[in-house]
């Protein structure tokens, strides 16, 4: 039954999607075959006042007609322009994360039973809301901090979101898993594969501890850094479902007039924001995913303060390492070394010419030269970078496109701030700072030290290690002599997954009759 629930939901959302103008503004001359046919019927289905609007707000009318989990789709596949496109992407960055709030009186029962203790004894007083989104709403409140009374921000968890947005989660993997199969072109961005990374990201996302860990954190790589930092955590009434923080009282940046009203320099605050997201990127390997300018706020003396981490992004030493050389291959036009790196990376396979990738590597670097500085993009240099590697069979790499996309909104927010922002000169200090100490001796030393810390570990693991070998020698051996057998269980299991498959299909069948039906009726 619920599967034929997630059917309609299905239906229903693609209805109100296409009503609402969604699919008709999508690029889609290129589609063939049944794909092709379903977006032509789309166009016509669409509402006659819908199609002067530009597709941004087409997006943002359906998105509230569909709910918060569909807001939560939206802004998760802004941080996917591999899978929706770069243009896509940019429209669904701009969905507004605006939900109406949910009673006070709701919130206290989260936060009670969330806790365990009454209301009154957690905090001296709790207000009303004064932000909701699709996931939580924020509340001031105050409790008491080394003996005085202390404002601070109470981000509660909205009730039945999480159930919401698992029953709508199932006709997204419906969704993926027709998209791979009527579409084959598609098949390369794994469409089940990301919405399996949706799953796990909004899990993360609904368990507010999470994010209290994730503040942790980025406050304790940042606490001697300059001009940046995070709000500190009230561990002791933070849960699943609430999480405590400090108050920050501060100018936000997407408040450009109320910045130089308060006297801030904005030049000065837009290089603060660009070094300090590359230190937390090639320092810490840890940074804040979702920069926009409605969550940082500039404080009396210039600090920026983050706020909202619920997407984090990371990236490993091998990574890190990759973004810095790319970058410095661009300034020093070694496109040889940049294209090195991506194989040395195993980011593009063997199979593919070095050479052959350095020349579309030199495509993109050569225009770049000979431009004023201002004029250059590093977001856009990392998002042409990222279209040639796909002409090489570069598998998606999740970390790096979340990276890509936060560092286009950053960017985005210091050019509002400057429009003759110099990214290469800004970012200079701390990318030349981290080449020389990671990629020169010094760098040397600490991957032999690596090296060396992995030979040992390998060396305990050594007896097992044996011992497995001599048991999988065993089993190939008796494979070969006996052929593959399967158990009782695994036979069950099979043919329970089939029937499953054969019978969803037949209800998928009945569930596009029935809905095309309804809709002749209701064109009728």
């Amino acid at each position: 039954m619920s599967t034929l629930g997630a059917y309609f939901r299905l239906v229903r959302a693609g209805w109100i999607l296409a009503r609402e103008g969604v699919f008709a503004a999508l690029p889609g001359d290129q589609l063939t075959g049944a794909p092709r046919m379903a977006w032509r019927t789309a166009k016509l289905l669409a509402r006659r006042k819908v199609k002067n609007r530009e597709r941004s707000q087409r997006m943002s009318l359906a998105v509230d007609r569909l709910g918060p989990s569909y807001v939560k789709l939206g802004q998760f596949l802004a941080t996917r322009p591999d899978v929706v496109g770069a243009d896509v992407a940019t429209d669904l960055a701009n969905l507004q994360d605006r939900m109406k709030t949910f009673p006070t009186a709701e919130a206290v029962a989260e936060i009670e039973e969330s806790l365990g203790r009454p209301i009154t004894e957690l905090y001296r007083h709790f207000d009303a809301p004064i932000a909701a989104a699709s996931i939580a709403q924020v509340h001031p409140a105050a409790v008491l901090r080394d003996g005085s009374e202390t404002k601070v921000a109470v981000k509660v968890i909205r009730p039945g979101v999480r159930r919401r947005f698992f029953n709508d989660l199932e006709s997204y993997f419906i969704a993926a898993r027709m998209q791979e199969r009527f579409m084959p072109s598609s098949r390369r961005l794994k469409p089940v594969e990301v919405t399996q990374t949706l799953a796990q990201t909004t899990k993360i996302e609904m368990d507010l501890r999470l994010e209290a860990a994730a503040l942790s954190e980025l406050g304790e790589n940042t606490r001697d850094d300059p001009g940046f930092r995070v709000p500190w955590v009230d561990w002791e009434r933070t849960g699943r479902d609430v999480v405590t923080m400090e108050w920050i009282d501060g100018v936000k940046m997407n408040d450009i007039e109320g910045l130089r009203a308060a006297g801030h320099d904005l030049k000065a605050l837009a290089a603060s924001l660009i070094q300090s997201f590359l230190r937390h990127t090639l320092r810490d390997g840890f940074f804040h995913a979702d920069m926009h300018p409605g969550n940082l706020f500039v404080e009396a003396d210039g600090t920026i303060v983050a706020v909202d981490l619920g997407i984090a992004g990371r990236l490993g030493k091998k990574e890190r390492r990759f973004l810095a050389e790319i970058l410095y291959g661009f300034i020093t036009r070694d496109y040889l070394r940049v294209a090195e790196v991506h194989f040395e990376a195993g980011y593009v396979p063997r199979t593919h010419d070095v050479h052959a990738f350095a020349q579309a590597i030199r495509a993109i670097g050569e225009p770049i030269h000979g431009q004023p500085a201002e004029t250059i993009s590093m977001a856009r240099l990392l998002t042409l970078l990222f279209e040639v590697t796909e002409l090489f069979d570069m598998q998606t790499r999740t970390e790096l496109v979340l990276l890509q996309k936060t560092m286009v909104v950053v960017e985005g927010v210091a050019r509002t701030l400057d429009p003759a922002f110099n990214m290469w000169k800004t970012s200079e200090p701390v990318v030349g700072d981290w080449i020389r100490a990671n990629l020169g001796p010094r760098g040397m030393l600490e991957d032999a030290r690596d090296g060396v810390g992995a030979l040992v570990s390998l060396a305990r693991q050594a007896p097992d290690l044996a011992a497995r070998t001599e048991r999988l020698s065993r089993e190939i051996d008796a494979m070969a002599e006996n052929g593959l057998r399967f158990d009782d269980e695994t036979a069950d299991k099979i043919g329970r997954a089939e029937a499953r498959r054969t019978r969803s299909g037949r209800i998928a069948l009945w569930v596009i009759a029935a809905t095309l039906i309804w809709i002749a009726v209701q064109l009728g």
